[in-house]
């Protein structure tokens, strides 16, 4: 996205309000329903279970995933769209650098893919908060499309290594 169009996009949300109270929604709330419901799954699956390996993967594999996406960022240490351009976010965020990738987006991903799993009509409803979730960090400013788009292609490739191929 560009300047121009960054802008256009902050402005929009900036200045209709139900717009921004919809992307608030998406943007602030859908990454606490994630880290809500994961715990739950966990707990769900470990009285299924029992603690074997893999219920040990449920675990590792979205660890992991955090882990080497927090790496990444401060090794790459990518401006986000607000520092590039010198204009507010939608919501004003202040942090600094370490856009790339998206932690919010991978994290999303990845605990979308442990649902799909465990239960594929939970999983699909996960992949649709992860999509609105990602799509949520570019339209506020967060991020840059390659920003989530990195991210998404982490969350849902290391799952699928570990969750289906391996």
């Amino acid at each position: 996205m560009n300047k121009k169009r960054y802008m256009m996009v902050v402005q929009f949300f900036s200045e209709n309000k139900l717009a921004h109270n919809i992307l608030y929604i998406i943007y602030k709330v859908l990454p606490y329903v994630m880290i809500v419901t994961y715990p739950v799954l966990l707990l769900v699956m470990l009285i299924r279970l029992g603690f074997v390996w893999e219920w040990m993967k449920l675990v590792l594999v979205p660890l992991s995933v955090l882990m080497l996406v927090t790496v990444m960022r401060m090794v790459v240490d990518a401006k986000r769209p607000y520092e590039v351009y010198g204009v507010h976010s939608v919501f004003h965020k202040q942090t600094e650098h370490q856009s790339m990738p998206s932690r919010h987006t991978a994290s999303a991903y990845v605990i979308a893919m442990t649902f799909l799993k465990v239960n594929v009509p939970l999983g699909v409803i996960m992949l649709i908060l992860a999509s609105l979730i990602e799509a949520s960090r570019v339209l506020a400013g967060s991020h840059f499309i390659r920003d989530v788009v990195i991210g998404a292609v982490i969350g849902i490739g290391t799952s699928v290594l570990c969750y289906f191929i391996l």
